[in-house]
């Protein structure tokens, strides 16, 4: 099993990289924006699964996606996410990913998804696809744009402004705009409680 993993957080990469090589046996080459992605596929690829980070450098949403597919020889091309909003894995599906991976995801699922995908079967996790049914809308959530929800995850994550606007592809003085936004919409009074607010409520 061959995986081409890219993502420029180095925990999340060098993690799922040594859990997937030492416990799955995948022989897994690392990468950390989409040019690098896209050069190991020309020189040693296809690979039998391609995972890349929604937010990092060069992907630009989906675009990227099309590219590595285009590139990957037909094999799988997957999405792997921390912030994005939940209708990101259906739109990603659209685009002809084979999977969408929340980073949230425990190590042993992570590697049964891996394994699903690299046989050529679509995985989505059941409790997104819930999650993106009108009917289970979260309350807060409601309140907010999809932008604010990816905005105040970050803050849930303990990120800087300069991180989150990183990780978004924004300007940072864009996103002290949102923390100001959802200060007021939350009724915080600084960005701890934002995110304090979220986590009791369960957004995150």
């Amino acid at each position: 099993m061959r995986i081409l993993l890219a993502d420029d957080h180095d925990m999340v990469r060098d993690t799922i990289s040594a859990y997937l090589h030492s416990v799955g046996g995948a022989e897994v080459t690392s990468t950390v924006n989409l040019p690098d992605a896209l050069d190991q596929i020309e020189k040693t690829g296809p690979f039998d699964l391609v995972l890349l980070d929604y937010n990092m450098p060069g992907m630009f949403g989906l675009e990227g996606l099309a590219r590595a597919l285009k590139s990957n020889g037909g094999k799988g091309v997957a999405i792997l996410s921390g912030s994005a909003p939940t209708h990101t894995a259906q739109d990603a599906l659209d685009a002809g990913a084979i999977g969408y991976l929340p980073k949230t995801m425990g190590a042993k699922s992570l590697l049964n998804a891996v394994r699903f995908m690299s046989a050529g079967e679509v995985y989505v996790p059941v409790e997104l696809l819930r999650e993106q049914s009108p009917a289970n809308v979260h309350p807060l959530a409601e309140k907010l744009s999809p932008r604010e929800v990816e905005v105040l995850s970050g803050l849930c994550r303990g990120q800087s402004n300069k991180e989150i606007a990183r990780d978004l592809e924004l300007q940072e003085v864009t996103i002290k705009l949102h923390v100001r936004t959802l200060c007021r919409k939350l009724d915080a009074k600084n960005r701890t409680q934002a995110a304090i607010t979220a986590k009791e409520a369960g957004l995150f």
